[in-house]
């Protein structure tokens, strides 16, 4: 246990916090966001005389670790008193009736605490960790957790705190649902198509006649201000490079070349959504999963059955092993120092596995907690699953690589602040960042990382303008 010592940029998070009882606190991995909530819920508690509980949203692993762990770690927290509601529904049951400020569950299973709790809904107010994970919210549709909570969004809670370092990481239009929950649309909109017809609209009319999941709409111009000054009296945004001397991540982009047979399939698959690979049927039925084909056959393995099989193991066909020399030539200039890989695919993960086997996957609890110690020089993970909650890799690693590549910007930056430079700076290390990106030439691979920038040009804007707003 030790004495909190404050951010610099705490006073004006505390005062946000105080002056704007529903709002959008973005701050990224490292820069304390848990430790300065849980600090003012403490003075809620204790000073301002509140007396009804606190509900916590998070990933499972945020839920189950991150929140309870962090009241344990502060001298000044001892007094708050946190139930994680997780696990089977009799743990579930038992943690609510224990008697606590805070109550932490996971998303999952917020249509389950609804039900449970009928019309006895206790919480004052709910603070949803990463956010993003109510952007499915629609008033007649969407995700089933994010209607079960909208129930009681805004005739039960009276304060509302959206947490997230990544707010909109596939565009502005992740927006509208996690700002429903603290608005209930009155800035952006009373229902999402309000919304998307006022700031989207498709290139040509006879686009919008049929509903068709090729045809994107495109934002109109002027709409990121618009948006932006719509949230700028509810949202504050930190910024980590306006308060400590950041150093850019260094990025190394590491060319492979399919080889003419590789190109082959590869080509096929791009023009007949079909190939073979030694006899091996590789299909694609529609576009998008011709996109993972392609992603797959840049990596050097493609499925022949569907990823998720029901009768064992899915079946994959081996094209090319061009990245894993390359990983293997990278490993080599490290010099024993550990990288952490980043895989898309499960048959990548095996193949990785096959080719260096003193892997460590870091998904595991005893890959976890060897790559803590600082053991191995490879350590392994898919984004998805290490995202949130994953602390401590920055102790011994600078270095991530990218062996296969997705859509998803949201992954990807979780996955890049596990040993980012905020964390770098947390253990007091002033090491330069470096990613690699094992790239396929001329392949889907390169539409992709140019997509991810695309995406991530719209968040800056957003968090940039929102940096302004300083209490």
């Amino acid at each position: 246990m030790k004495p909190y010592r404050p951010r610099s940029f705490a006073p004006p998070v505390w005062d946000f916090l105080q002056s704007v009882p529903r709002g959008n606190l973005w701050a990224g991995m490292g820069l304390g966001k848990t430790s300065l909530v849980l600090t003012w819920l403490d003075a809620l508690y204790t000073v301002a005389g509140e007396d009804r509980p606190t509900l916590v949203l998070g990933p499972l692993r945020v839920a189950r670790d991150v929140w309870s762990t962090e009241v344990g770690k502060w001298a000044h927290l001892q007094g708050l008193v946190v139930s994680v509601v997780v696990g089977t529904p009799a743990e579930r049951r038992a943690a609510l009736a224990r008697q606590a400020h805070i109550y932490v569950t996971n998303y999952e299973n917020l249509v389950w605490l609804v039900e449970e709790l009928g019309n006895r809904w206790p919480f004052a107010r709910v603070v949803a960790d990463e956010s993003t994970k109510l952007k499915s919210f629609r008033l007649r549709q969407g995700g089933q957790r994010a209607q079960a909570l909208g129930r009681w969004a805004h005739g039960r809670v009276k304060s509302w705190v959206n947490l997230t370092g990544t707010p909109s990481p596939n565009g502005l239009k992740d927006l509208w649902g996690q700002q429903w929950f603290v608005d209930e649309g009155a800035r952006l909109g009373r229902s999402f198509s309000a919304f998307e017809n006022r700031w989207f609209a498709y290139q040509r009319a006879d686009q919008a006649k049929g509903y068709d999941p090729k045809i994107k709409p495109i934002i109109l111009p002027g709409a990121n201000t618009q948006i932006m000054g719509l949230l700028a009296d509810c949202s504050m945004a930190v910024d980590p490079k306006d308060w400590f001397d950041l150093q850019e991540p260094v990025v190394n982009v590491i060319e492979v070349e399919l080889p003419k047979a590789a190109r082959r399939h590869y080509t096929d698959m791009e023009r007949e959504f079909f190939t073979e690979v030694r006899g091996e049927k590789i299909e694609a039925l529609a576009a998008a999963a011709k996109s993972m084909k392609l992603l797959q056959l840049a990596n050097g393995a493609a499925y022949v059955t569907p990823e998720a099989g029901e009768e064992g193991p899915a079946k994959y066909v081996e094209v090319h092993d061009q990245k894993l020399q390359a990983l293997d030539e990278l490993l080599e200039e490290q010099g024993g120092n550990p990288v952490l890989l980043a895989y898309h695919f499960k048959s990548d993960r095996a193949r990785i596995l096959a080719a260096f086997p003193d892997a460590i996957d870091v998904a595991t609890k005893d890959g976890l907690t060897r790559a803590k110690r600082g053991e191995g020089r490879l350590w392994l993970g898919h984004p998805a699953s290490m995202g949130h909650g994953v602390d401590g890799l920055q102790e011994h690693c600078h270095t991530a690589c990218f062996f296969g590549h997705d859509w998803n910007l949201e992954n990807w930056q979780q996955f890049v602040e596990r040993i980012g430079p905020v964390r770098q700076l947390q253990s007091g290390k002033n090491r330069v960042v470096t990613l690699h990106y094992i790239v396929a030439r001329n392949t889907i691979d390169e539409l992709v990382m140019a997509r991810r920038e695309s995406k991530r040009s719209v968040q800056d804007l957003l968090l940039d303008y929102m940096k302004a707003r300083k209490p």
